[in-house]
């Protein structure tokens, strides 16, 4: 059977090789990666479930299907790092809610490299 230009066999090889992080992403691979991680999250936000690496438990209980997807269809790597950014996003928009409740003015900083004048 072909799926593409790859056989069965060379598109779970190529699949391995990817999870593992022996080979880069294709961008159609990136995009699968980061829909099977919002699945994953949206789970996780849907279950209550902030820290997947320390509630795992809970996280592959109530989100098994789209655990298996998640750490399928990504690098591994970029599954503990997804996970771990997760954590730490919440964390700092949590923050930022905090300082503007005590009323701390919201700054747009803008970074790029453009010359001064």
């Amino acid at each position: 059977m072909v799926l593409g230009i790859f056989s069965q066999s060379e598109a779970d090889k190529r699949a391995a090789e990817v999870r593992a992080g022996t080979v880069a992403p294709t961008r159609s691979e990136r995009q699968k990666c980061w829909m099977a991680r919002d699945a994953y999250f949206a789970c996780l936000d849907k279950n209550n479930i902030i820290d997947a690496l320390k509630d795992e438990k809970q996280a592959a209980k109530a989100c098994k299907a789209e655990s298996a997807e998640f750490e399928k269809d990504c690098a591994a790597q970029w599954v503990t790092y997804f996970k771990k950014w997760r954590v730490q996003d919440i964390q700092k928009k949590a923050r930022l809610k905090e300082l503007e409740a005590q009323g701390a003015v919201k700054m747009d900083v803008n970074t790029d490299f453009k010359a001064r004048e």
